[in-house]
């Protein structure tokens, strides 16, 4: 069975991400549990936590159907050390707020060497990251993001993402989520049936799907192997609908969170339904 959902809004609070799900007919949704901009955030409340617990539950969204995006400042695998400190305690943060609402996954991008150290140890000092903060929690699994590889962004090869899993101590709690849009701005060709073929054939043969925990589906305003991360509504832009259509129809991608993260939210609900329309023998 497929999940497919988006990445709502928690406006007002985290409580309100299952309620904005459900608004949309989401069978899954991805959240931030904190402002994204910002690095300080107060704590969850009592009352935050209960109720997020609680419209979980009326609207029937189960842990491994919902999946944290951290934020979009924390570099995990920084070259100066005081960048470094700050995007880990971040880390650390991000990981305790998922701990407390009960959810057992945070989607992370890897991190950018910003031209200041090699890549190879830009992809330890992103692993050693991931088990400084793993070591200091329970029970969350920390997955990898694909990255489209624009400027010095790490994590846009799946060699790069299993050098990085290769390094993380706790195999049990690393994962990848695999966004369409990066892969193919990154170079692999999903546009066509031979092209996904052998794009997650590779992935598999390198990675292996047992770390797979979800999808970001997106269609890209890019072309192929232009390294630039633009998302388009699904089957918009360059990748169009036939690779949208494969993984409905994929088993490999049954059970596991599907989140769009296009462009216009009001197209969500929309977007949803045609993707659903896609599964054949529904």
């Amino acid at each position: 069975m497929k999940f497919v959902g988006a990445h709502v809004s928690t406006s007002g609070g985290v409580e309100n991400a299952p309620v904005n799900a459900f608004a949309i007919g989401a069978k899954a949704f991805a959240l931030f549990t904190k402002n994204q901009r910002q690095w300080a955030a107060k704590p969850l409340s009592q009352e935050n936590i209960k109720a997020f617990k609680e419209n979980c539950e009326k609207y029937r969204y189960n842990p491994e159907h919902i999946l944290p995006h951290d934020s979009y400042l924390i570099n995990l695998g920084h070259p100066e050390k005081e960048g470094l400190e700050k995007s880990r305690k971040a880390f650390l943060d991000e990981i305790q707020r998922c701990e407390q609402l009960g959810l057992d996954k945070l989607n992370f991008h890897p991190g950018s060497h910003l031209n200041k150290i090699d890549e190879e140890a830009c992809l330890k000092t992103i692993a050693e990251s991931v088990n400084i903060v793993l070591d200091q929690t329970r029970g969350v699994t920390a997955v990898i993001e694909n990255t489209a590889g624009q400027g010095t962004n790490m994590g846009h090869t799946f060699e790069q993402i299993r050098f990085i899993i290769d390094f993380v101590e706790d195999k049990n709690r690393v994962g990848v989520c695999i966004d369409t849009c990066h892969a193919y701005a990154a170079g692999y060709d999903l546009k066509t049936q031979q092209g996904y073929e052998e794009t997650f054939r590779k992935f598999n043969d390198i990675v292996g799907f047992k770390f797979l925990k979800g999808l970001h589906i997106n269609d890209t305003k890019k072309d192929f192997a232009s390294r630039v991360d633009r998302h388009e509504l699904i089957a918009k832009g360059f990748l169009g609908e036939e690779p949208f259509r494969l993984i409905m129809n994929d088993q490999r991608f049954d059970n596991i969170p599907l989140i769009l993260e296009t462009p216009d939210e009001e197209r969500w609900k929309e977007e949803i339904r045609f993707l659903y329309g896609l599964v054949k023998n529904k």
